[in-house]
């Protein structure tokens, strides 16, 4: 293995790590102290903490397409889309810091295609329900609900008593796919 390409996977790695545990963003040298490296090795492989960043919220959408497709394998493609919403906000609730990092301003398209491979597995689904036309419209609406109800859980800003709802608005709008498309 090279060296070099293992201590980039170590430092991104010790940044997940640190992002389980800590409500702040790592920096590059708690990184480099996780990692057990010097202060200066993330310059290796990183300009900043901005590159390294970018490179863990890549890191985070190739994790959250492995859940996505793990929620994919149900033979009902209506059940499958609603698995994965439920996958994304079970991820999002899993890893708050890090779904935070991979949505914000930042950092959040630093892996353009590690995040299209992450939708295409939504969109791939909702082919199956709907036609062409429609599924990109509808993979964006799903991705959105999703995304939004994970954004507005994690901010605090649901009731307890409406987590329950997470579902229910999921559903609702499972069976609503492709309605009026007559």
């Amino acid at each position: 293995m090279d060296i070099q390409i293992g201590l980039r996977e170590t430092l991104i790695a010790a940044a997940l790590r640190i992002l389980e545990t800590e409500s702040e963003e790592p920096t590059l040298r708690s990184v480099a102290r996780a990692a057990g490296v010097s202060a200066m090795a993330p310059y290796r492989h990183f300009p900043d903490k901005a590159g390294l960043m970018a490179a863990v919220a890549n890191r985070g959408f190739e994790m959250l397409r492995s859940v996505l497709v793990i929620a994919d394998d149900k033979p009902d493609p209506r059940e499958a889309v609603f698995a994965q919403g439920m996958a994304f906000i079970d991820f999002a609730r899993a890893n708050p810091a890090l779904f935070r990092l991979m949505y914000s301003h930042q950092y959040g398209h630093a892996g353009i295609d590690a995040v299209r491979d992450t939708y295409d597995v939504l969109a791939r689904r909702i082919a199956s329900i709907l036609p062409m036309h429609a599924v990109t419209a509808a993979t964006l609406a799903c991705r959105s609900l999703v995304q939004g109800m994970a954004t507005i859980e994690l901010a605090g800003r649901l009731a307890p008593a409406e987590r329950d709802d997470v579902a229910v608005a999921l559903g609702l709008f499972v069976s609503g796919l492709g309605a009026g498309l007559g």
